[in-house]
Order: structure tokens, then sequence, then C-alpha cells
């Protein structure tokens, strides 16, 4: 049984008088999103072994308007992220960490303009320097030794922000069969859910894009295919299903590979 563990908020913090060093933006995916909450969890498990002053925003957290932007709807966007800047200049908070890049491309590249200037990091570039700095270590022989993975790049992080190797020095610590997928890095191909096409039906073609992209996964002959976005791993356990390689090919979060090689 999974033991529970309080995660404070920002709140809670305040009426003691104290701030934390980072807030962890949870995002609507990671709040409401049944499989997403699981790799929250697992962040939350993360920052709390190592002992980082972390703190949520809870009910005060909004969605940071990604979407309402993407689907072209500016007016919405910037109501939603002028509300939250507010909230987060209020708590004087200045350090962010996200399990997902599409929060951590609109808080890092477009709130500045709006006037929320924060340092915003995404989780696999926190676990990465927390590894780097000695305060997470893979158990010896974790479950993931020689396992043979492959990181599917998620396109706000990568092609968007140039974060490739953090996530993949994560993975490198693990003494797995680390591959490729041929279409990776820059080159990498989109999960199918990105400019709000989550949220809508999708339009006449040959096949999804998610299909196409677990052909890729299929081919690399990987067991484990490593997250790092909830919109990405909603679309690859879709394809997955799709492709009827639910027993054979699994799909995790890379908080949630990092939380089970430590043991935690």
């Amino acid at each position: 049984m999974e033991k529970t563990f309080h995660i404070p908020t920002v709140a809670e913090m305040a009426a003691k008088g104290e701030r934390p060093d980072l807030l962890f933006w949870v995002g609507c995916a990671g709040s409401f999103d049944e499989r997403a909450q699981r790799i929250t969890k697992s962040v939350c498990k993360i920052l709390q072994h190592v002992g980082v002053k972390y703190a949520v925003l809870g009910t005060e957290e909004n969605c940071t308007g990604d979407p309402a932007k993407r689907a072209g709807n500016e007016f919405l966007f910037q109501m939603q992220a002028l509300m939250n800047i507010e909230v987060l200049n209020g708590y004087e908070i200045t350090k962010i960490v996200t399990a997902c890049p599409h929060c951590f491309n609109t808080i890092k590249n477009e709130y500045p303009n709006l006037g929320g200037n924060f340092e915003v990091i995404h989780h696999t570039q926190l676990i990465q320097s927390l590894i780097t700095e000695g305060k997470l270590k893979p158990a010896d022989g974790n479950e993931f030794r020689g396992k043979r993975i492959t990181y599917h790049d998620p396109c706000y992080l990568g092609r968007a922000n140039e974060v490739y190797e953090a996530p993949r020095q994560v993975l490198e610590v693990l003494d797995a069969d680390l591959v490729e997928l041929k279409r990776c890095r820059s080159n990498g191909l989109c999960c199918g859910a990105g400019g709000a096409q989550m949220f809508k039906e999708p339009e006449p073609g040959k096949k999804e894009v998610n299909v196409e992209r677990m052909e890729d996964v299929i081919e690399s002959q990987a067991t484990i295919v490593a997250a790092a976005c909830p919109f990405c791993m909603t679309m690859l356990r879709d394809g997955v299903k799709a492709k009827d390689k639910e027993k054979q090919i699994e799909i995790l979060d890379i908080a949630e590979i990092t939380v089970r090689a430590n043991n935690m």
C-alpha cells in the first residue's frame, strides 16, 4: 500500500511566514488526469526524498492559458496568464518546476511579456541536476537495468526549448539498453497532441499521428518508452492500445522511472 504524505501549499507556508525555495507548478493534466496524477506524485516524492523546500499553489493555480493560445484565443490566454502572474508575484515566487512542457514553455517564454519573470525548469532538468549533485542515485540492480528503453522528445521541451540532454542523462545512469527512435531530438515527431489538437477530433487522413509514432517505437524494439509530458503520455498510451501492444510496451514518465529506480 502506498504511503501517504503531505504536499504543502504556498498559502500554508505564507501563513507561517515562510516561502518555498521551489514552486511545483502541477498543471491541469497533473491535477485532473488520473494517469498524470501519478506523475505529479512521483515529482513530489523526489522533492521530499532530497529535502527540497517546495510547495504547490493548490486551488490558487489556474491553467497557464497554453491551450487557449494555441487554439487562437489570445484574449483568454492573457486573462489566465495575468491572473496566474498576480498570484505568483503576490507570493514572491522566483523559481518554478513543472512536469509539463506546455506549462514550462508558456511560463518561461510568454509570461515575461506580461510581467511574469520567473526561473522555470522542467522536471527532467531538476532530476538531472539532483543526480549530478549526488542527491539521487539509482539502486544497484534497479529494475530498469538491461531493459531496452527509448525516449520520446516532447515538442515543447525539445524543438521549442532545446532541452535534449537532461532527460537522456537521467536515463543513462540506469545502466539500461538505451535506443533512440529514428525520429528524435530536433527531428522528433510530435505525439499528435500539440497545438490544442488534444482537445479536438482528428482531421480526415490516412493515419493518426500517435499511431505513426508508435510504429517508430515498435521498430526500435524498446519495451519501455520514457515520456516527459502528460500530453505525450496520453497519446503514446493510446498508440500502444491501437497497436494492441499493452503487454509488450510500457509508457512511463521519467519521474516515475526515477522513483522506481531509487526505491522511493
